[in-house]
């Protein structure tokens, strides 16, 4: 499962692809390296328009289970996650500009497993989206929130890394659906993301 994304790109191309929202930072910072337990650019829907958030990666996981933070939702039916996803004001777009897998195997000479980058094809690293979730903090984080997103079968490209899942990684198209359609609607975008529009990164 990717525990690791990378979000480097501007307010502005935020801008261009999501459109307007509040909380306009002319200094996001950019990210190359952002792993559970970071603080990492969302945006979510309030009042109607989007709003830029910064939120902790990674649900606080169940007392019996350690309280390990939870970043990726694969099982949708989950009670741990069913009243986030069914509640489209807990849904999120969560910035990215690339994610990463681990090597199933160390590699022979260094003996360490491998991360392979994966996006958008394109020039530079193009901005695209995970279908995110949230939950308001409480006392722990200090009224920080905390965000994790969607998961789904690998397609091909990603598949020969990593073959039990990918990120769910947006069409533009279907921000709309998921920030806003009901449960069944939201949900149907969990599908793998076509291969021959992603690049993978040496």
């Amino acid at each position: 499962m990717c525990n690791l994304y990378r979000m480097t790109a501007s307010v502005d191309e935020m801008k261009a692809l999501f459109g307007a929202f509040e909380g306009d930072r002319s200094n996001l910072p950019a990210q190359a390296e952002i792993y559970p337990k970071y603080e990492a650019p969302v945006l979510r829907r309030e009042d109607g328009g989007l709003v830029l958030d910064r939120m902790s990666w990674g649900f606080p996981g169940p007392k019996a289970a350690g309280g390990r933070p939870v970043t990726n939702v694969r099982n949708l039916s989950s009670p741990f996650w069913r009243s986030a996803l069914a509640n489209p004001e807990r849904r999120c777009l969560v910035p990215v500009t690339r994610f990463s897998e681990w090597s199933q195997k160390p590699d022979p000479e260094t003996g360490r497993k491998v991360k392979h980058w994966f996006g958008l094809e394109g020039d530079g690293d193009p901005l695209f989206a995970f279908a995110g979730i949230w939950r308001p903090g409480d006392e722990a984080s200090e009224g920080a929130s905390y965000m994790a997103f969607l998961t789904c079968e690998p397609n091909a490209l990603v598949g020969a890394v990593h073959p039990k899942a990918m990120p769910v990684m947006l069409h533009s198209e279907d921000y709309d659906q998921w920030l806003g359609g009901e449960t069944e609607e939201a949900t149907a975008l969990a599908v793998p993301y076509p291969a021959e529009k992603m690049t993978q990164f040496a």
